[in-house]
């Protein structure tokens, strides 16, 4: 079960412990229900690639069933060619959270004129993600938009609009 909220975010936040970063391109097989290919580049580590499905978000938009498997070369090949469209690409920082959790943050299609920023935290329960604010980890100012659950704010959505 995948658990998390999203926010439009504009720029990488500052003064935060860095983690990690991935350099990512993923595609969509199909958007409802999603069926996704992922191929995600650790900086300094390795590349996976992944096979993703995800069912329909709960009404409140904060969480949903999700796979994840990962696939060799040769069928993520296969099926970047049956997608038969560029693949969306992203970079994701990772920052520790005064409160332990992580925050990522994602640059999609830098360079193009659809490039937007996002960021997501995820939670191991409905009820602490109802419950966790911005506020408390002064970040009240850079997680001011929130789009968990708004209708056109998926990266699936994204995909149709950019790439359907």
């Amino acid at each position: 079960m995948e658990i998390e909220r999203k926010w439009m975010v504009n720029g990488w936040p500052a003064d935060l412990p860095l983690l990690e970063t991935y350099q990512m391109d993923q595609g969509y097989i199909s958007v409802r229900p999603t069926v996704r290919i992922r191929r995600e580049a650790k900086r300094g580590g390795n590349t996976e690639l992944i096979l993703c499905f995800k069912g329909a978000p709960s009404a409140d938009g904060l969480s949903r069933q999700e796979i994840e498997t990962k696939i060799d070369e040769e069928l993520f090949g296969k099926l970047e060619a049956l997608i038969g469209k560029p693949l969306i690409s992203k970079e994701r920082r990772t920052y520790l959270l005064s409160d332990g959790k992580h925050l990522e943050v994602n640059c999609v299609d830098e360079g193009m004129p659809t490039a937007f920023w996002y960021a997501e935290i995820e939670f191991r329960t409905e009820a602490e993600a109802t419950g966790w604010k911005a506020e408390a980890v002064g970040l009240g100012n850079y997680l001011d938009d929130e789009c968990t659950g708004k209708p056109g704010s998926s990266m699936g959505d994204y995909w149709e609009q950019t790439r359907g």
